[in-house]
């Protein structure tokens, strides 16, 4: 699993249109396969007078699929794949949607409008930075708790939540790279009297 990877920052939609044929890309970021499948079915039920509704997706799992739906074989769901791994995009799933206007666009036709409403919806929706970062635990006494928090905090850790019974627990995110010299730093800073405890990982928006 890596340390970060590239998705899209919202759901958005993009339209174009070539010889009467209209285009609507809409692109959606989504971290597991029913999601991608819930997201395709809003889709054709959307569109569901249109003549195609092409799509593809990647996860960061591995897991890749593209369709022509009905369109030239590698006319449409792999033109749209290749606008994802081109722009190193996972945890994706774009779909073109295309009402035929009565004009044949040939094969080199289709590939370049679905590539290029691909990128029009991709653009829209804002390419997001993800990085794994350490959810962290560390449990001290009332006299060094706001020690601790100011301490955590200057050093670009994120408070998420505080819980005061007979001692204080304060919970922080952090990138995982820093969690290891957050450690040795606050162990120090404590005079060896405060350990972080790293209770789980998540990936968020850098």
């Amino acid at each position: 699993m890596p340390d970060g990877y590239l998705t899209v920052k919202r759901f958005a939609e993009a339209e174009f249109t070539e010889k009467r044929s209209r285009f609507i890309g809409a692109v959606m970021p989504a971290d597991t396969l029913p999601e991608v499948e819930a997201f395709l079915d809003s889709v054709r039920k959307t569109h569901r007078d249109a003549r195609h509704n092409v799509f593809a997706y990647r996860l960061l799992t591995g897991a890749k699929r593209c369709s022509d739906d009905g369109e030239p074989q590698g006319t449409g769901g792999m033109p749209v794949l290749n606008v994802l791994e081109k722009a190193q995009v996972t945890n994706a799933v774009l779909v073109v949607t295309r009402y035929f206007g009565g004009v044949l666009l040939g094969a080199g036709g289709l590939v370049r409008a679905y590539s290029h409403t691909a990128h029009l919806a991709l653009e829209k929706a804002g390419i997001a930075v993800m990085e794994k970062q350490a959810l962290v635990r560390v449990e001290t006494d009332y006299a060094f708790h706001e020690k601790l928090e100011a301490f955590a905090e200057n050093f670009g850790a994120k408070i998420t939540d505080t819980r005061f019974t007979e001692r204080v627990t304060v919970f922080f995110v952090m990138p995982l790279a820093d969690f290891a010299p957050f450690c040795a730093q606050l162990f120090d800073f404590s005079a060896g009297k405060v350990k972080a405890e790293k209770i789980g990982e998540k990936f968020a928006e850098k």
